[in-house]
């Protein structure tokens, strides 16, 4: 029953992002960080982990490049069903990672968890109580569970809905910033 939910939520929201133009998709990420960089969470924050963006989430890059010489960046990389977090040193220190495609930083495994003070996390959906519905594999949740930092997902407006279906792993957002 959920997971069918699930398949339908991502079905639509899928097509949704297929109708946002890619002037649209700056603008809207460009608003979202703007909103995200004036948080209290972020402001306060020494050690950031965020993601690479894929085509189709809120576009990150800007946004790491504007700040990975004042904070530490720590982006996530897939290693077999689990994240490892490796510090973001520039485009240049990017490879595309195992699965996805998605660029990944290469060095060594970020290890000192306690250090991370603020998570900003992508999602398929989010809850107006701000649960977060992902991709389907588990990774955040995975990832997020170990972690007592600040959490606060980004998506574009019609990505936020009444409720979104959830399981007892599901972690949810302190906040969710949508533009």
């Amino acid at each position: 029953m959920i997971t069918e939910e699930k398949r339908s939520l991502r079905k639509l929201v899928k097509i949704l992002k297929n109708d946002l133009s890619e002037a649209d998709r700056q603008l809207k990420s460009a608003n979202i960080f703007k909103e995200l960089a004036n948080t209290e969470e972020f402001r306060n924050s020494d050690t950031v982990l965020l993601y690479w963006s894929m085509d189709d989430e809120v576009f990150t890059l800007g946004f790491i490049e504007r700040w990975w010489k004042e904070k530490v960046i720590l982006l996530p990389v897939v290693k077999g069903d689990t994240l490892d977090i490796k510090i973001y040193l520039g485009k240049n220190s990017m490879t595309p990672g195992e699965r996805y495609g998605i660029l990944e930083p290469t060095g060594t495994t970020f290890t000192n968890y306690e250090a991370i003070d603020l998570f900003v996390v992508p999602g398929v959906a989010f809850s107006k109580n701000n649960f977060r519905m992902g991709r389907g594999k588990g990774y955040y949740d995975k990832l997020l569970t170990k972690h007592r930092a600040s959490k606060i997902g980004v998506c574009y407006d019609f990505q936020i809905f009444e409720t979104v279906p959830i399981e007892s792993h599901d972690v949810a957002m302190d906040k969710v910033i949508s533009g």
